[in-house]
């Protein structure tokens, strides 16, 4: 069972990989990082999609039918995460968050950033698929 390290360093070897890190989306913080990240700075880009995906995780909208955030009615979903992933594409990359499914709170998740030209996007969301099941933390 990987952990941080082996987890992020395994989402380097995707195609098109520039940089991946583990975000908490509560407190917005990289709880590790490698490879570039846009602007040059992990911690900001860390932060700027904790954002993204605190307000995606917390909207009902998005959230499978039936899910309860307090645990209440629904016994195997209130311990994974709302939402399995969001994919942010532009005009040169594909940013792609994957939650992880954790034994506290579920308030972490991958991302993953890739060059548009190399990257593989369907091959990355069954990877970190795997990844975020495999994770180990704490």
């Amino acid at each position: 069972m990987p952990g941080i390290d082996e987890c992020l360093l395994e989402a380097m070897r995707l195609p098109g990989a520039r940089g991946a890190a583990l975000v908490d989306w509560t407190s917005g913080l990289a709880l590790g990082a490698v490879g570039e990240f846009p602007g040059g700075d992990h911690e900001a880009a860390a932060a700027e999609a904790a954002e993204v995906a605190r307000l995606t995780a917390e909207q009902r909208a998005f959230t499978p039918e039936g899910y309860d955030a307090a645990g209440e009615g629904v016994a195997q979903e209130a311990a994974e995460p709302p939402v399995e992933d969001l994919i942010i594409s532009n005009r040169d990359s594909y940013h792609l968050l994957r939650f992880v499914p954790t034994s506290f709170d579920s308030s972490v998740f991958l991302h993953v950033w890739l060059s548009r030209s190399d990257g593989n996007l369907a091959l990355a969301r069954i990877r970190l698929g795997e990844m975020a099941g495999r994770l180990v933390l704490g």
